[in-house]
């Protein structure tokens, strides 16, 4: 089987790259999230600078990145993904490198520009990457979504135990290897197939049709033209290569989206302004210092990177629509129990409403935009990053005036307000965004020989819709061993820290430890009890997927 490009499709060769690249998400995410909880910490401890100098110092990468995503879109539709990827990769290990040798203002500020192009470049293409098995598999971006937070909160854990014993230098130092690592894996992913030329139509190049895009099938029998590109290699049409052919231009891609866009900006106002009023509560409120500020935010990320995928099965079932207003209620819910109940015990609990919202909400959004972008899913991507920044950028600005001038009680139910109106708003911008409310079914498997036709139904039989493909036993098995690596990877850490629970079973008494354990010092406790709860999930992880292991070796072949 070919497509109109003339290129073989091979469903287990687009596993394989969207496999490396969902690993390579989960090894760079966790660095670019830990340096940017550090940064703050290390400008001001390590190389002196004021605050108002380490504001410009995160200003500079948050506009730097903002300005080079839709360009990034663009490499993103004309050029090979994974060197792109692997680029913005590169570009983030320079950065924490950066950050490890910088000793003033100027050498920061420069590696604050890498992260922040880097950034674009890396994210914007990987989303891209991900949406090519969209109209096959629906919950790619969920499971793109999960990569990413598994990786924050699995570097976190490690990062801040080794933090006291190598300084920020040598996290920084892991954080570039890490990031190096990724970009390997990216170039040696296999390839994809090449960028659609500008009027190719969506369902061309293997993506849901774009309402309202008006592009017509090219004539003839949909070859490529003579040239026409290799695999993963720019597009040959001139005008297309340069992202402003008729259509195709990131202005025209932005009015397209723009019902989303609106709906994307505003969430994200919304969810940055929490965030930070969060941080400056506790911090100010509560008198945290800011590592016991990341241990309160860690439930709520271990619920991201686990509640995605099952998530994604509610929006299969019950639509987008109700997805999306059921999320927008559930942060609106979390806002108001923090202006009830500002505990730090619970609002660690809270967030986990927070992080369960942000699971369901950023995957369709996601999916919503590449649908809607059809063959130039990397300009989409560009432009719905881009409204993103914008938003959190809009947010970390009402934050700080929020804060200074209304209580804090005000400041939640404003908040909360904001987030239930999404309730309202994001299933209105999907409707005028012409896409379907339910994700795309999974593309039927070609069959190598005729199949008899089906019997005929009754004209008033209802269509059904096909499940979601569970997923198999390899790919089961190959999930568990990545969780469990991770795993091992944060307990090694965590014994070379000597806050390993694991440890204590069997060099301390075996009751006292199952009963607890103690370590002195509210950090060093709280890590304690993080390795210990976190080594239970894994066992329950290994016993029911074990459990689902055992039952499909036992269930009857075809």
């Amino acid at each position: 089987m070919t497509t109109d490009t003339g290129q073989p499709t091979d469903s287990g060769r687009g596993r394989r790259r969207e496999r490396a690249t969902l690993l390579a998400a989960t090894l760079t995410n966790g660095p670019n999230e830990l340096l940017d909880f550090l940064l703050p910490l290390w400008a001001g401890a390590a190389i002196g600078l004021s605050a108002t100098e380490t504001g410009i110092l995160l200003a500079v990468e948050l506009a730097l990145s903002l300005l080079a995503r839709p360009l990034a879109g663009v490499l993103a539709d004309t050029r090979d993904r994974r060197r792109v990827a692997a680029a913005g990769a590169a570009l983030y290990a320079a950065s924490a490198a950066g950050y490890a040798v910088a000793t003033g203002p100027l050498s920061a500020c420069l590696a604050a520009a890498l992260g922040g192009i880097g950034g674009a470049l890396l994210w914007v293409t990987i989303s891209a990457i991900v949406s090519e098995r969209l109209a096959e598999d629906s919950a790619v971006f969920p499971r793109l979504f999960a990569a990413q937070e598994t990786g924050s909160w699995a570097a976190f854990v490690p990062g801040l135990a080794l933090l006291p014993g190598i300084d920020y230098a040598g996290v920084f130092l892991l954080c570039s290897a890490a990031c190096l690592v990724a970009a390997v894996l990216l170039l040696r992913a296999p390839a994809g197939p090449p960028p659609a030329p500008a009027g190719t139509p969506p369902a061309a190049a293997g993506m849901p049709p774009a309402p309202g895009t008006g592009a017509a099938a090219p004539a003839g029998d949909g070859a490529p033209a003579p040239g026409a590109a290799a695999p993963g290699g720019p597009v040959p049409d001139a005008a297309a290569a340069r992202g402003n052919a008729p259509g195709t231009g990131i202005a025209a891609i932005g009015r397209r989206l723009r019902p989303m866009l609106l709906a994307v900006a505003l969430t994200m106002t919304a969810e940055a302004t929490l965030s930070l009023l969060l941080l400056l509560h506790l911090q100010r409120e509560h008198d945290l210092d800011a590592l016991n500020i990341a241990l309160v935010f860690l439930p709520g990320a271990i619920a991201m990177s686990l509640a995605a995928e099952p998530l994604h099965r509610y929006a299969v079932r019950f639509g987008r629509s109700r997805v999306l207003a059921a999320a927008a209620l559930s942060g609106a819910a979390f806002a108001t129990g923090l202006a009830l109940v500002p505990h730090p015990y619970a609002i660690a609990a809270l967030w986990i409403l927070s992080g369960l919202s942000w699971a369901a909400v950023m995957p369709i959004q996601q999916a919503v935009i590449a649908e809607a972008s059809g063959p130039h899913t990397g300009r989409g991507m560009g432009v719905y990053e881009s409204a993103g920044l914008f938003g959190a950028l809009l947010g970390a600005l009402a934050a700080g005036w929020l804060y200074d001038r209304a209580d804090w009680t005000v400041c939640c139910l404003l908040a909360a307000a904001v987030l239930a109106s999404g309730a309202v708003i994001s299933p209105a911008a999907l409707r005028r965004l012409g896409v379907s409310d339910l994700p795309p079914a999974p593309s039927p498997a070609p069959a190598p020989t005729p199949q008899p036709e089906p019997a005929p139904q009754s004209d008033t039989a209802t269509p059904t819709r096909e499940p979601e493909p569970e997923p198999g036993p390899r790919a089961l098995a190959r999930a568990l061993a990545q969780r469990v690596a991770l795993f091992v990877l944060a307990q090694l850490a965590l014994l070379a820290a000597g806050l390993s629970w694991i440890q204590d079973l069997f060099t301390e008494d075996l009751l006292t430890t199952l009963n607890g354990g103690h370590r002195d010092g509210d950090l060093a406790r709280w890590i304690y009890g993080a390795g210990k709860i976190w080594t239970y999930l894994v066992l329950a992880d290994l016993l029911w997927t074990g459990g689902k292991l055992l039952r499909a070796r036992d269930r009857p072949g075809p």
